[in-house]
């Protein structure tokens, strides 16, 4: 499975429009996951125009959406938040525990507007990925980027990768 991840993108505040680049980075996805921070139910709209869409609201929007969400691929317990529960922002030790109390493997999360992607080691030999696909409305010490997650089922894998849009 391929999930499309894209955060922060603040339409139309601090960017007029979804970058055309998105369209065919996500060309292939099979589900698309919003962190938050849309503020126009219209990018919501045209993400669903290429793939199903899941989001979560951020500490900038007015849009009736959870502040969680919650599911399974394969073997992957995934969580998706905006990050603005998580103070310090970004704090990766903070992270870390908030999955492992929600009991998520994979933790999907925006609001730093900085692109992360970070295997964690747990005491328990277990691993929790912390992900973040940056911004595309306003990045911070970074290019604007979204990313793209391969979730191989049948062996357990999973692939995180991030694109910067021109």
């Amino acid at each position: 499975m391929k999930i499309g991840v894209i955060s922060d993108t603040h339409i139309p505040s601090r960017c007029p429009k979804l970058p055309d680049e998105v369209f065919s980075i996500f060309s292939d996805v099979d589900l698309i996951i919003h962190c938050g921070d849309i503020n126009d139910i219209s990018v919501i709209d045209e993400l669903e125009s290429i793939a199903k869409t899941l989001s979560v609201r951020g500490n900038t929007d007015i849009l009736d959406l959870s502040e969680e969400l919650s599911f399974k691929i394969g073997n992957f317990n995934i969580g998706v938040i905006h990050g603005h529960q998580i103070v310090p922002r970004g704090d990766l030790l903070k992270m870390k525990y908030y999955a492992l109390e929600k009991n998520w493997d994979i933790l999907i999360s925006g609001h730093t507007h900085t692109p992360l992607i970070e295997k964690i080691n747990c005491e328990n030999g277990k691993y929790i990925y912390l992900l973040n696909p940056g911004s595309v409305g306003e990045p911070r010490y970074s290019p604007k980027t979204v990313m793209k997650i391969e979730i191989d089922e049948n062996n357990n894998l999973i692939e995180p990768k991030l694109y910067v849009i021109r």
